[in-house]
């Protein structure tokens, strides 16, 4: 299923050199049209003829006991193939294992370090013909193989994902029944092996180590804080450059004059950065524009990580929020329903990251005051004013809690939406509408503030005949509250990516408005920077 949620455009930012071919220009714009695999690709030998005595598993561990960790999954594939080779048939190597050679080489496409485990050993293995049909050789492929899976398919590990606080489930990969399937011959569809955005990012990322290679990235050095239509100025030329570069401007007529066309230009650039889109350079686009390129290529990499750890197949109907993107999108049946812009929690009190399921739509809801508000804003007010709590429709219930009675001044506002979760996070309708003008919009307490609440009953009651657009008004204006269960819950994913590609295939980028790119990053490149090698 081709993924849609991005709807956004980003922009690959670069500067043209005078020789550059028209060839090269397609290519700093363009994705990728396929999609390599993330595994081994081609026919597989099924051979079941030659095998080898089990015990050398083990001895094998002894001389290379980097791949004693993967035991059970070594014992697993050649249990099932009754011992015989797999990289191996009558007449020696296997094509596939040379494939998956060049896999390993390569590894740095997939945002990771090219540390290979015994490398001398192995490269020395795969180059000396003499060998024959050699039970070393045939354990060490499959080692690195298991390890090279593992890094691509799998990533940190789940106590990782707890330390950075990332709670959505990860998925599971049998390994020693990948392997299995690949060698057999069976048809397996690599594509499907890791969630969408991680194959379109990768693309992006080669596009950026290209663009690293040929020394072609140029650092915009403003001279002022802001450029607009009618301004002249040798940095509006090199402005134009980036952006007929990135293709958000047709042409490029090499004009140190800001017109029309480059003000068009800049709105595209902002709204692929999630900047206010008017057309204007300031300090966002200027500052945006100014970003090394090691940073974009950090960027790219530490969001394909997080891409690791998410499904492979989405449902087919779900609700995803983007936090550092301020969105949220509706798909039903691989089709994109509708978009709506919302309000996350500011940096004190962060949205958490994690799945839940929509069971409940809650019209003109009571909204239960948290305790740590009324400790820290309500008890206050009321020392201040008495009449705090009727100022703010509010009334004490159940022995002294307070909560804000239904209405459209009502916090929560008309409708709020629950995936019972153990954080207390759901999202509602606010009566604060002038917060989804601002294009930075993280300023609740940690719960999701939806601009589109009507529309986002509509579709979460779709398959509720009970349910139509005048029931839902006048339950959302009722000011009784009145829970509605749905007849099919909705999976509900809460995601942190400041990198992906939106459904034109442009890469977008976002700011790391919870500061968590930089923990992972050091998690990633602690002992090896992703240098170029």
């Amino acid at each position: 299923m081709k993924w849609i949620f991005f709807i956004l455009i980003s922009v690959v930012s670069c500067a043209q050199k005078p020789e550059q071919t028209k060839a090269e220009k397609t290519q700093l714009v363009s994705s990728t049209d396929s999609i390599p695999n993330s595994t081994i690709a081609g026919n597989f030998s099924s051979q079941t003829e030659l095998r080898f005595d089990s015990a050398r598993i083990d001895s094998f561990f002894k001389a290379y006991p980097v791949f004693k960790k993967y035991s059970s999954d070594y014992k697993k594939f050649y249990s099932n193939r009754k011992f015989a080779y797999a990289w191996h048939n009558e007449q020696g190597l296997i094509e596939q294992s040379s494939i998956l050679y060049n896999r390993i080489v390569q590894i740095r496409d997939n945002g990771l370090n090219p540390d290979i485990p015994y490398e001398e050993a192995y490269k020395n293995m795969m180059e000396d013909a003499s060998l024959g049909l050699s039970t070393d050789r045939e354990l060490m492929l499959t080692g690195q193989y298991l390890v090279y899976a593992s890094k691509v398919l799998t990533g940190l590990s789940e106590s990782k994902l707890k330390e950075i606080e990332w709670y959505i489930p990860k998925k599971k990969t049998d390994y020693a029944s990948l392997l299995d399937s690949l060698l057999s011959g069976r048809k397996v569809d690599s594509a499907k092996l890791l969630f969408p955005q991680y194959y379109q990012l990768r693309d992006k990322l080669k596009v950026y180590y290209d663009i690293e290679k040929r020394n072609s990235w140029v650092t915009i050095k403003p001279d002022k804080k802001k450029y607009e239509k009618g301004d002249s100025s040798p940095v509006i030329r090199e402005i134009r450059k980036k952006l007929f570069l990135s293709g958000d401007i047709a042409n490029n007529n090499d004009s140190e004059v800001f017109d029309e066309e480059l003000s068009k230009g800049i709105k595209e650039f902002q709204r692929r950065y999630g900047l206010k889109e008017d057309g204007v350079a300031g300090p966002g686009v200027l500052k945006e524009m100014s970003a090394p390129l090691s940073k974009r290529i950090e960027q790219i990499i530490v969001n394909m990580e997080r891409c690791r750890w998410l499904p492979a197949e989405e449902d087919a109907s779900f609700l995803m929020v983007n936090i550092p993107q301020f969105k949220l999108l509706a798909v039903e049946n691989g089709n994109q329903t509708f978009t709506s812009d919302v309000v996350v929690g500011k940096e004190t009190n962060k949205t958490v990251i994690f799945k839940g399921d929509m069971k409940y739509v809650v019209f003109s809801p009571y909204w239960n005051v948290p305790q740590s508000i009324v400790t820290k804003e309500i008890i206050p007010g009321i020392r201040k004013n008495p009449n705090y709590l009727a100022k703010h429709n509010m009334e004490y219930y159940e022995g002294g809690k307070i909560r804000q009675k239904p209405g459209k001044n009502n916090s929560l506002g008309l409708v709020k939406f629950l995936f019972p979760n153990s954080f207390n996070i759901y999202l509602h309708d606010t009566p604060s509408k002038s917060l989804f003008s601002e294009d930075k919009r993280a300023f609740s307490h940690g719960c999701i503030r939806v601009a589109k609440p009507f529309e986002l009953a509509q579709y979460l009651l779709r398959y509720d005949q009970n349910w139509n657009e005048e029931k839902i008004r006048a339950a959302m204006n009722s000011g009784k509250e009145q829970y509605v269960t749905l007849k099919k819950t909705v999976p509900v994913y809460l995601v942190y990516l400041t990198a992906f590609v939106d459904n034109k295939g442009k890469l977008n980028f976002r700011e790391d408005i919870y500061s968590r790119d930089q923990h992972l990053k050091e998690m990633l490149f602690s002992q090896n920077p992703p240098a170029n090698k």
